[in-house]
């Protein structure tokens, strides 16, 4: 892998991201930019990764959806390279974590790596090294949706497990990336060098917790409690919880009934013990035991 210094020739003849249309880290400020500031050439993403290419096209792939493409590009969308990197990173923290837990089950070690590879975590990627800046789209509600999730980002510094609502395309120009780096170098140990630090903070058994659907049952189970969801996401975007046949949490979000849910559940999980009158103490204690990861 060669250092990324550009001479003056190369930044000649370097391939530009025409019409980039980046997203300013003020999540207060338009991200609309001047034509001079929408000829972002690739180089930027190359010192951002710490990466040369050799075929600069891959990376220009790698940034480039679909909706682009239909629009004002002859090329390929990211879509292909995306497929190559969730199998490349999927099989780069097995490899890992194989190494890093001898002693965890099969089990665990799949809620560890789903918890490192899913849409937040690599969403989070995108914003934390700026890759968003430089995806080429025609999706006019994708901007928004940006400033949202990075406004809602602050309040769960590591993960919000399913409580925030992460704009897909964020986690697939990471994937598509690693795709990139992947079909360039035809290394996985290059690819790992390249993204291992870029993909930190990485979950571990200390810092993985439980997500808040799983999490509630869980709780119920133990306790013999009858829970129930109730689904009014169509009518108000809202999710309601019972247990035993009491409502003890709702949850609302207006664009994904997924997340309304997870949210509905952090609620129940919450505050149940309050609404149904047995003692607190005991989802206190079950809430450290789920900070564990277990077979």
């Amino acid at each position: 892998m060669e250092a990324v210094q550009a001479t003056e020739e190369e930044i000649i003849t370097t391939l530009r991201l025409d019409d980039v249309k980046p997203t300013l880290p003020s999540v207060d400020k338009s991200t609309s930019l001047t034509d001079h500031e929408h000829h972002l050439n690739l180089e930027e993403v190359e010192k951002i990764i710490g990466y040369k290419f050799e075929n600069k096209v891959l990376l220009q792939e790698a940034f480039t959806h679909s909706s682009f493409v239909a629009a004002e590009w002859s090329g390929l969308s990211y879509e292909r390279l995306e497929y190559v990197g969730d199998a490349v990173l999927n099989l780069m923290f097995s490899r890992e974590q194989y190494l890093l837990y001898p002693d965890l089950a099969p089990g665990p070690l799949t809620r560890l790596r789903a918890a490192n590879v899913d849409t937040e975590k690599l969403a989070r990627v995108a914003i934390k090294h700026g890759l968003y800046r430089y995806l080429r789209h025609r999706k006019p509600l994708l901007e928004e949706q940006i400033r949202e999730f990075m406004r809602a980002m602050s309040d769960y510094p590591l993960h919000s497990n399913g409580l925030i609502d992460a704009p897909k395309n964020l986690a697939d120009i990471v994937e598509s990336t690693i795709g990139a780096v992947f079909m360039d170098c035809k290394s996985i140990d290059v690819v790992w060098k390249v993204f291992k630090n870029l993909l930190k903070p990485i979950i571990d058994p200390k810092t993985i917790k439980m997500h808040p659907v799983s999490q509630l049952h869980e709780v119920c189970q133990k306790n013999n409690l009858k829970l129930r969801f109730v689904d009014l996401w169509e009518e108000k975007h809202t999710v309601e919880v019972f247990i035993n046949d009491q409502i003890v949490g709702r949850g609302t979000y207006s664009l994904k009934k997924e997340v309304a849910q997870n949210r509905a559940a952090k609620d129940a999980f919450d505050n149940m013990w309050n609404v149904i009158g047995q003692e607190k103490d005991k989802v206190q204690d079950h809430q450290v035991d789920n900070g564990r990861l277990e077979d």
